[in-house]
């Protein structure tokens, strides 16, 4: 039986709070300090309307991303969310590739690799905003302290399965689980290449459990997809009965509708991903980023994203929603951004030999 520890406690756990003082250490253009923070005005909101729209590059699943995009055009009618969703390594590669040819297309990004912020926070492309509730409700080590981005999201990559294919007794309890031969040409899992999410749990899987675990995972004939959200749908298709790895917030929302599909939170501990959101500094509509920015952190937004989208948030005056196991109650691995930052190359290379894709 896991020990019973505090919302304050689960969230420290994350490890954000090195990635901030990573990214302060390591930032070519460190600011005096955050600007003041700011609230959603009257004036705000006009100023978004005149510019009519925000563009949104996210990771997130494209389904969750429209809930939330559509919640907000509701909330301020006349600003329209433009959704850009793809995987977090192809979304980097994307903003990369736009800024280093001077196109300004993103407005606010939300990714699953926090690496990400390190570097464009160190490549001056990142505006230093701080909505109200940033300020006044979130902790140091979910902020960044030149006010370049802040913790959207908290998610997870947990083991999963059908249940029409696996009965409940006979599921994985654990990563060394999925090396029976039982489950030979019966796994899906994505790839560290295309999604943040996998990248970042393969960074804490190696890290704790070693290299050789996929080694040895790589003989079962795993069937590789792309995106973390892949491997849940597999599961709910009953293409594949086991999922090794794959966004918690995709199977929770299958579970939810009533697709057959159960959450494994492995017994050596379950990845922690932290989501941040940022506004780039030369967004074309930056008011409306500013807007979209205040409302993402808000007490609303936030549980709108715990509710609909299935993600955990940092901010403390958010409830889990019922029927969920609570983070206090799953052993997490620590989250380390910076690391996987230095490590992201290797890992993909490594990783791409071992499973030869």
């Amino acid at each position: 039986m896991l020990r019973k520890i505090s919302r304050r406690e689960v969230l420290k756990g994350t490890g954000a709070l090195a990635f901030s003082a990573h990214v302060a250490s390591t930032s070519t253009s460190v600011l005096a300090q955050a600007p003041a923070a700011a609230a959603i005005t009257p004036a705000l909101i006009e100023a978004a309307k005149k510019e009519g729209k925000i563009v949104y590059y996210t990771s997130i699943d494209l389904s969750a991303a429209e809930r939330i995009a559509k919640a907000f055009e509701a909330k301020f009618p006349g600003v329209a969310v433009r959704v850009e969703r793809t995987g977090a390594e192809r979304l980097f590669q994307r903003i990369d590739q736009e800024y280093t040819t001077r196109i300004f297309a993103v407005d606010v990004v939300n990714t699953s690799d926090a690496a990400h912020v390190i570097v464009w926070k160190r490549n001056s492309w990142l505006e230093a905003f701080v909505p109200e509730d940033v300020a006044k409700h979130f902790a140091a080590e979910h902020k960044d302290p030149d006010g370049t981005f802040a913790s959207h999201r908290i998610t997870l990559c947990p083991i999963g399965y059908n249940t029409n294919l696996v009965k409940r007794e006979d599921a994985p309890k654990s990563y060394a689980d999925l090396l029976d031969p039982k489950w030979i040409g019966k796994i899906v899992k994505a790839h560290p290449s295309y999604s943040g999410t996998i990248l970042t749990a393969t960074y804490q899987i190696a890290r704790d459990i070693g290299w050789p675990y996929f080694e040895k995972l790589a003989q079962q004939r795993v069937m590789q997809v792309q995106s973390a959200t892949d491997p849940p749908k597999k599961l709910a298709l009953g293409e594949r009965a086991i999922q090794a790895d794959g966004g918690e917030y995709v199977l929770l929302q299958l579970k939810e509708k009533g697709d057959p599909v159960e959450l494994v939170y492995p017994t050596e501990g379950t990845p922690t991903i932290v989501g941040p959101n940022a506004i780039f500094k030369n967004a074309p509509n930056p008011n409306a980023a500013r807007l979209f920015q205040c409302w993402c952190f808000s007490a609303e937004g936030q549980q709108l994203s715990i509710d609909s989208a299935g993600m955990h948030s940092v901010h403390p005056l958010t409830k889990e929603k019922p029927g969920r196991t609570p983070l206090s109650q799953i052993k997490l691995m620590k989250d380390d951004a910076a690391a996987v930052e230095r490590e992201s190359e290797n890992i993909k290379k490594r990783y791409s030999q071992i499973f030869k894709v």
